[in-house]
């Protein structure tokens, strides 16, 4: 790996020669393989993954290594959410989510959050009743986000595509909020070669500037009391534990400890032995460069912890009420599509498409409905219209949400689940009957057809579909 001389210098100052060494040549070894199960799926639909070639990832319950690496694009179970790709040092979020999170329903923001590897693990961890808005502020990475949280299937998301300016009018809105902000990327070296040519001294010194500027930014949105995570892939101390020590000077701020094993080979603070930082070291911890910290807004007896909502000055015009469609039948059958027992979701029409989003967080989403606020998606789309027709979303066909038993199912092979993805043609059985049918695969959704009675409508969704026509020589799927 031809890493560059200045990246050398400083970080050999930094560990110290005999760490330097170890750590170059990690940097040299293939880099590990980990994936992170959607346990609500498998356990809902009773799915059997190929549990020899897993080891556990000890920091994350639902987080395993692979011996080898599977050929994603081609596993139907990737594409039906059963499971995410993500880096295993990244997963120990999830130490923290249950170290320190109140057991209560909170609004939680995942600021800098595609692809959706953080986002879709704080999702799986958040008590029940709580809300995720997941932001990214490249339109291009937010779509990616958007795809990424629709397969996890869980409907209390908000995806925006905003920069962090855009939150900070919003006072004490959030009780946590994720920043995993865009750094040097110095961890990523082994699994990305392009960092290695964009790094320099000078881009170091753009990025710990533009972090700051961006806490500075989303700081009054936190709640009293509430946590900021704060995390990066890199190694340098201006990055990492000095950003650390001028948010807690800054805003009188504090660094709460996170309880670990000594197995797991994780560094603490290279700065300040005052400070409750993480290093995951690829040398030590099997996993890829990553940094990490969760940090406390301090609490006065005369603060105002909840958000004030402001008056609202007028409707968007676009957004009707379910109701109103309803009445015009207009989306009559769907809202049996959805299991909502409890009445905890309400519908919500716009632009042509039926959501389900929590009721206790209507506010939040009318809220972001203004111009400022640019939403690509809001809890679960239900069905949406085309010409006369109801047609259901493909996205209930992965959510947590779906009333499967509403819907006629077929089971098809690998083979026919790869025809589907390519968004090709798929005969059914002679014997199915009319209508709209989810298509399973290992007894998992995989999406929707219409059964046309000689023929079907594949109803994958254009852009989501593998482009790629060849088969790969070696195959391996979970």
């Amino acid at each position: 790996m031809n890493l560059p001389p200045q990246f050398i210098t400083q970080t050999q100052s930094l560990l110290g020669d005999v760490e330097w060494q170890k750590l170059s040549e990690a940097l040299e070894e293939p880099q590990p393989i980990s994936i992170r199960l959607n346990q609500n799926k498998i356990d809902k639909y009773g799915i059997c993954l190929s549990q020899d070639i897993f080891e556990s990832i000890p920091w994350c319950e639902s987080g395993f290594y692979l011996s080898a690496r599977p050929t994603f694009t081609y596993d139907p179970l990737f594409h039906s959410g059963a499971y995410y790709v993500q880096e295993a040092s990244s997963m120990f979020i999830e130490q923290i989510v249950k170290q320190h999170l109140p057991h209560k329903n909170i609004v939680a923001l995942d600021l800098c959050a595609a692809p959706g590897g953080k986002t879709t693990l704080l999702r799986s961890l958040l008590p029940s009743n709580s809300l995720l808005i997941a932001n990214e502020i490249v339109r291009k990475r937010a779509q990616i986000l958007s795809e990424n949280l629709l397969k996890w299937g869980h409907p209390d998301v908000i995806v925006t595509n905003n920069s962090s300016e855009d939150f900070s009018e919003y006072t004490n809105m959030f009780d946590l909020i994720v920043a995993d902000v865009p750094c040097s990327g110095e961890g990523m070296f082994r699994k990305d070669e392009g960092a290695i040519a964009e790094w320099s001294v000078e881009n170091v010194d753009v990025c710990w500037k533009r972090q700051r500027d961006i806490i500075s930014s989303i700081w009054h949105s936190l709640k009293p009391g509430g946590l900021l995570i704060y995390s990066t892939c890199t190694y340098n101390t201006k990055e990492n534990e000095e950003n650390v020590a001028w948010i807690l000077d800054t805003y009188g701020a504090q660094s709460l400890p996170v309880q670990i094993e000594d197995s797991w080979n994780i560094t603490r603070s290279l700065y300040s032995k005052t400070l409750n930082t993480y290093r995951f070291m690829p040398h030590k911890t099997k996993g890829e460069g990553f940094f990490v910290s969760v940090i406390q807004k301090p609490l006065e007896e005369d603060d105002v912890v909840e958000f004030r909502f402001p008056k609202e000055k007028g409707k968007n015009k676009k957004r009707i009420t379910a109701q109103e469609a309803i009445n015009n039948k207009i989306f009559e059958e769907s809202i049996n599509w959805v299991n909502n027992s409890n009445e905890v979701y309400d519908s919500v029409v716009y632009n042509d498409t039926l959501f389900a989003f929590p009721k206790l967080y209507m506010p939040y989403l009318q809220l972001y409905q203004k111009e400022k606020m640019r939403i690509v998606h809001a809890g679960t789309p239900i069905a949406y219209i085309k010409g006369k027709s109801c047609i259901p979303h493909h996205a209930l066909a992965l959510s947590n949400l779906l009333q499967i038993n509403t819907f006629e199912q077929v089971e098809i092979s690998y083979e026919q689940a790869i025809a589907y993805l390519r968004k090709e043609a798929i005969t059914l059985p002679v014997m199915t009957s009319k209508g709209f049918v989810i298509l399973t695969y290992k007894n998992m959704p995989l999406g929707f057809v219409k059964s046309l009675g000689n023929r079907s409508n594949n109803l994958y969704p254009t852009e989501w579909r593998i482009r790629s026509g060849y088969m790969p020589q070696q195959l391996l799927t979970l």
